[in-house]
């Protein structure tokens, strides 16, 4: 049997949030899994209702700690030394890459990050991940316990598979050391459905030769209920910010639908919308990547066909 702790994560509403989800998903995968939810602070009502063993609560993260979680590395260090887990899961999240990595060296394991699969009972666990900037897949073996593993969000469906798991509480019994402390925060300001949560996401890139055609984007991420992402390129560009970026130095995406208008395709790029379950191209270029990545395409220009495109779909939206 798989022992497994998996690091959870709530939303904005305080309810265990997606990464998390997908994250139990991958952790039933395993075969015969033992799986313990680990919260930082009250556990959400949500978290009674997973398909769990156990749930187990840590110190809360405060405010002060927010984003160098000082004191919740501590409890999870604590915890894994006193329980011994085959493998430990988090959401690849600021989050999750922050405290997954630190954990790591604190119980000197092996860390894997960004992972889009995992398998194995017991040991070696064996996980999937990008190399290369997205453009090739490599498989490892993690021979030694425990396994610390980051999963890409959007890469596994959310579990809907319901429970009833015991609630318990840890303590470290040690106040950890704040060796940093946060200044200030920027909250970036939003409308409309986050980009990595998105069903639908419509993308810009270089092929629309300046910022004015992402109001066309906007339009019909708008119709769709989806969101506006974009290429480096573009962001860099300045024709639109660069909390839309998608890719290897952006957000990782996954909708059922991307649709990247004027965008070539390079590795970088495909790294963060490669898991989406259906890539639709639109570019004047036959020879572009994307295409090979798609599973529809139109070669032409998007001022022609964009418009009509967008029309049909407020039609069939009516």
């Amino acid at each position: 049997m798989t022992s497994v702790l998996l690091i959870a994560e709530s939303d904005e509403h305080g309810q265990i949030n997606q990464a998390t989800l997908q994250a139990v998903t991958a952790a039933t995968d395993l075969g015969e899994a033992e799986i313990t939810v680990v919260i930082a602070g009250e556990a959400p009502g949500s978290a009674s209702s997973l398909a769990v063993e156990k749930v187990v609560t840590i110190s809360a993260i405060e405010s002060a700690d927010v984003g160098i979680y000082e004191q919740v590395t501590a409890d999870l260090a604590a915890l894994v030394s006193s329980t011994n887990p085959d493998v430990v899961i988090f959401g690849k999240t600021d989050f999750g890459s922050v405290v997954g990595a630190r954990l790591a060296f604190r119980v000197d394991a092996a860390f894997a990050s960004d992972c889009i699969d995992i398998s194995g009972t017991g040991k070696p666990v064996s996980v999937t991940r990008p190399v290369y900037g997205g453009s090739a897949l490599a498989e490892f073996e993690i021979a030694s316990s425990p396994a610390i593993v980051t999963l890409r969000v959007g890469a596994f469906e959310p579990s809907t598979v319901t429970g009833s798991p015991a609630v318990e509480s840890f303590s470290s019994g040690t106040t950890a050391e704040q060796c940093a402390s946060v200044s200030g925060t920027v909250v970036e300001a939003r409308e409309g459905v986050r980009l990595e949560d998105a069903d639908f996401v419509v993308s810009g890139g270089r092929g629309l030769g300046g910022p004015e055609p992402f109001s066309v984007l906007a339009d019909l991420a708008d119709v769709l209920g989806g969101a506006v992402g974009a290429s480096r390129a573009a962001c860099d560009a300045g024709w639109i910010d660069h909390s839309h970026q998608v890719g290897l130095t952006g957000k990782s995406v996954s909708p059922d639908v991307y649709i990247a208008v004027g965008i070539s395709g390079a590795s970088q790029h495909m790294a963060g919308c490669s898991s989406s379950r259906a890539i639709v191209a639109i570019n004047k270029d036959g020879d572009s990547n994307i295409f090979k990545e798609a599973r529809f395409g139109v070669v032409g220009d998007w001022e022609k066909i964009l418009p009509p495109f967008l029309a049909t779909v407020r039609e069939l939206k009516a």
